[in-house]
């Protein structure tokens, strides 16, 4: 380990491994308009990494061409389970035998329908009939009509494609192309790749809650003025998110930001560092892990002013009068949950120089088993970081990447000290 001020500045991004590499998706297209999202759900499944087949029902023709699709995905497509470029005459066994997964995106109402009675009346129906269920998932992104979403038999269907294995990807709320507005929209395919990278990530938190702090705080000293800091909350949220695909159930607790929440984690909205206290405190019972990412004002103005400060012309200041905040981190290691072992806290450092010596002083002060250092100035609303993972042992450098990717690597490395002591017992 080199002793500097700052160890981690001469770190080069390297190259990320691509989320979908290495995985074959059969993209299916029933009928529907939103098959319009489909052709830029292939393209991002693309520079995920993947590689896609596609296979359109004669229905989907009518909303987008074959042409369309095999441009994006670099494969012609398929459409007729007599297609007669197999030489077996077998498109839907050989399709399917090929894929990590099936995903069909548009789902109509009518396709599920086929797919809940076992009808094979076309070639996609058909493959994902004759899937080998233990091997090839099935994942469903739905698309209709509001109403027809909220039809009784709709619903029961969707009850019975989850109990036959298959993955229901959710509807989105929106306008919709009849002029109606509700829920039933295809999601996203931003929303579609983020939840199909979590579907194949390894699941080394299942069944784990995990809370999450992000963002800077907000302390006001009048009702248009306040103390903040540059905190984006961009390493937060990408730790939620990564804590998500690891099968965690993950609740983030975010300060004045304005990014969006990651796909199926529980999002609340907090201002002050006050505020943030109470509401971690509030749900960090039954929590397995507390990661600590926000940035929190040390001190607040003692006695906001309810009315604007203005300026008098004198030239002087007004006398702001400084408490200091509850260390939020400190707080919650000392709760019961902590002490009793069933919480690991891990806390953040964002220090201007010293890391490694800052990073360590700080652990041991608020006793937390995993401190993580970086230089504050270097990663503030920046999309890379450098990281320093800071234990008992020493310290360990993590290489710029992405704040996703390091994020990833975080999960990695609490999901491995949360079954070190695990092991040992069962060793003993």
């Amino acid at each position: 380990m080199t002793n500097q001020a700052n160890p981690l500045e001469n770190s080069a991004a390297g190259g990320e491994a691509l989320d979908l590499a290495g995985r074959h998706l059969v993209l299916g297209l029933s009928g529907g308009i939103a098959c319009y999202k489909s052709a830029e759900l292939c393209r991002a499944l693309i520079k995920a990494g993947a590689t896609v087949q596609v296979v359109m029902t004669e229905a989907a023709e009518q909303f987008i061409t074959p042409v369309t699709m095999q441009a994006l995905s670099g494969r012609p497509v398929y459409t007729s389970q007599w297609d007669s470029r197999e030489a077996n005459n077998m498109a839907h066994i050989n399709l399917s035998r090929e894929a990590d997964a099936i995903l069909i995106a548009p789902m109509s109402a009518d396709f599920m329908a086929k797919l809940l009675h076992g009808r094979a009346d076309d070639l996609l129906s058909l493959m994902c009939l004759a899937r080998p269920i233990d091997k090839v998932s099935l994942l469903v992104a739905p698309a209709m009509n509001r109403e027809m979403y909220a039809h009784p038999a709709t619903q029961r269907n969707f009850v019975q494609l989850e109990a036959d294995g298959a993955r229901v990807l959710g509807v989105g709320n929106g306008f919709q192309a009849c002029g109606e507005t509700g829920d039933g929209r295809m999601l996203e395919p931003e929303q579609l790749l983020e939840d199909i990278i979590a579907f194949f990530a390894p699941k080394v938190l299942a069944g784990q809650r995990v809370l999450v702090t992000a963002g800077p705080t907000y302390e006001a000293i009048d009702p248009v003025r306040g103390i903040t800091n540059l905190s984006s909350g961009k390493m937060g949220f990408a730790i939620a998110r990564a804590a998500r695909e690891a099968g965690a159930e993950v609740t983030l607790v975010a300060g004045p930001v304005g990014l969006p929440t990651p796909r199926g984690v529980t999002r609340i909205d907090v201002r002050s560092a006050q505020n943030m206290l109470d509401t971690v405190m509030d749900r960090v019972q039954g929590a397995a892990v507390f990661i600590a990412t926000a940035a929190v004002a040390d001190w607040r103005p003692a006695t906001p002013s309810t009315q604007k400060i203005k300026k008098d012309g004198s030239g002087h200041a007004p006398q702001l009068g400084f408490t200091e905040n509850a260390d939020i981190l400190a707080t919650v290691a000392k709760s019961a949950a902590a002490r009793a072992g069933k919480l690991f806290c891990v806390g953040f450092a964002a220090e201007s120089h010293d890391l490694a010596e800052n990073a360590q002083a700080k652990r041991l002060r608020k006793n937390v088993p995993l401190l993580v250092g970086n230089i504050g100035p270097d990663t503030f609303g920046q999309d890379h970081n450098a990281l320093l993972l800071v234990d008992e042992q020493g310290s360990t450098e993590v290489a710029r990447a992405s704040k996703l990717s390091l994020a990833r690597r975080l999960v990695q490395e609490i999901a491995a000290r949360l079954a070190a002591p695990a092991a040992s017992t069962r060793k003993g």
